[in-house]
């Protein structure tokens, strides 16, 4: 097998994946109708940047929680539960817009319901990972699952906009297309149910009690290479991870297009975005230089991005958008898997997800707010201004910090060799009363 797909020569891994490509195909189908959703009941910039807000607030408020809760529990029937608890606000949301009953609070709370159970379902779900495989495929399968994500994103998105254009493009066809996702759940509790438990490998438990994310915490901050990598998806994460906001008001303000355009859009994004996956499948070895690196190019490609006078022209530059975002994600989630100890694993990923996806929330409301009262194209030449700003920022730190460390170190290396005793012919004390 291709070393791009070592890791579905693993039974286990193999179930896992065709489920979980189902359940991100339905993923990107409710994310592409709730943004139009949106639009159609209000047609406000700002409002599209909240639900997409509160949809990610609960990484940012109980992230930490749900790390405790991953190393805790069994990561499987945790997974399992937490898929329900996300295809229960998806099918109210569904039923609400069929029945053309659905109101804007309706979104935003279930939105936000619906953001809990994500936020407790992704840490469980990407240190479940190491318990699939073993550590030598583990940034592989760390990368196809990102690969499975952005193939959901390449077909989702385009299939949302053809059947909600093929429905009449009202609110109750963007709940026949969410009430897709809400069944597309029940494929990865299915895949977790026909796994063989034997060629599990669960990960040992750390100290769980009062202190464990104080621990957690300790851990990350004894890392400057963690700090960085975790700087670097947090400007990431607040300038660059709104693709819902920017993309809708691009295709409808700038360029006045329809749902199915839209739809469009975020498969080309996916393109980009699943390249950028495939490449680290094939990387053995993740480094934090990639991260940066990646980040840095992206602020200046969504930058260009905003520049760009036509549709065709737009779309010609997102899949390099989503190539430099997939590239910085795919790549830290591998450096944290590989990196951190085992009974901190769940921990330090619930951390990780808590700045680059909590970060969002603090980022797309203020985007969609540009977007609205200054333009859409404002709003993307700003967002890479300030992610590229916050980026060189961060690494310029950390390379000043780690430069007066190796001083440091350097300093007392040579303070211990000048402190040793010169070696000498005359006998010592010892030596003489021993005479």
């Amino acid at each position: 097998m291709s070393p791009t797909f070592s890791s579905l020569s693993v039974r286990n891994y193999r179930i896992y994946a065709s489920g979980s490509l189902v359940s991100n195909i339905g993923t990107w189908l409710q994310t592409t109708a709730q943004a139009w959703l949106v639009l159609e009941l209000t047609g406000s910039g700002a409002l599209l940047g909240l639900v997409l807000g509160l949809q990610l607030l609960p990484s940012l408020l109980f992230s930490p929680i749900a790390g405790v809760v991953a190393d805790r529990l069994p990561k499987r029937k945790l997974l399992a539960w937490m898929q329900v608890g996300m295809a229960v606000p998806a099918g109210f949301l569904g039923v609400l817009a069929v029945t053309d009953r659905v109101q804007v609070w309706h979104v935003l709370t279930l939105a936000f319901v619906f953001g809990i159970a994500r936020a407790f379902e992704a840490p469980a779900r990407q240190s479940f990972v190491s318990e699939m495989v073993d550590k030598d495929r583990l940034t592989n399968a760390v990368a196809l699952n990102s690969a499975s994500f952005n193939t959901g994103r390449l077909i989702g998105p385009a299939l949302a906009g053809l059947m909600i254009a093929a429905l009449g493009s009202g609110v109750d066809a963007t709940g026949w297309v969410i009430l897709l996702n809400a069944l597309s759940y029940g494929f990865v509790v299915f895949s977790l149910w026909v796994m063989d438990s034997a060629d599990l490998s669960p990960s040992p438990r750390g100290n769980l009690g009062d202190h464990a994310i104080r621990e957690g915490l300790a851990y990350v901050k004894s890392r400057p290479d963690l700090i960085l990598l975790l700087a670097t998806v947090f400007f990431l994460g607040a300038f660059g991870m709104n693709f819902q906001v920017t993309s809708a008001l691009m295709a409808t303000d700038v360029f006045g297009k329809g749902a199915g355009e839209f739809g469009v859009l975020g498969s080309i994004l996916a393109i980009g975005s699943l390249a950028g996956a495939l490449l680290a499948a094939r990387r053995q070895s993740p480094r934090l230089r990639y991260i940066v690196g990646a980040g840095l190019v992206f602020s200046v490609v969504q930058v260009a991005s905003g520049l760009m006078p036509t549709y065709a022209t737009y779309a010609v530059v997102l899949p390099l958008v989503g190539l430099t975002v997939l590239t910085a994600g795919t790549t830290a989630s591998a450096v944290i898997q590989m990196s951190t100890t085992p009974e901190m694993r769940g921990r330090v990923v619930s951390i990780y997800l808590m700045v680059f996806m909590g970060s969002v929330p603090l980022g797309a409301p203020v985007i969609g707010w540009v977007g609205e009262h200054a333009g859409p194209r404002e709003a993307l030449v700003s967002s890479g201004l300030l992610a590229g700003t916050g980026i060189t920022l961060a690494t310029f730190s950390y390379w000043l910090y780690m430069r007066h460390w190796e001083k440091r170190a350097a300093a007392h290396a040579e303070l211990l060799v000048q402190s040793e005793p010169l070696a000498s012919d005359e006998p010592s004390v010892e030596t003489r009363a021993a005479k």
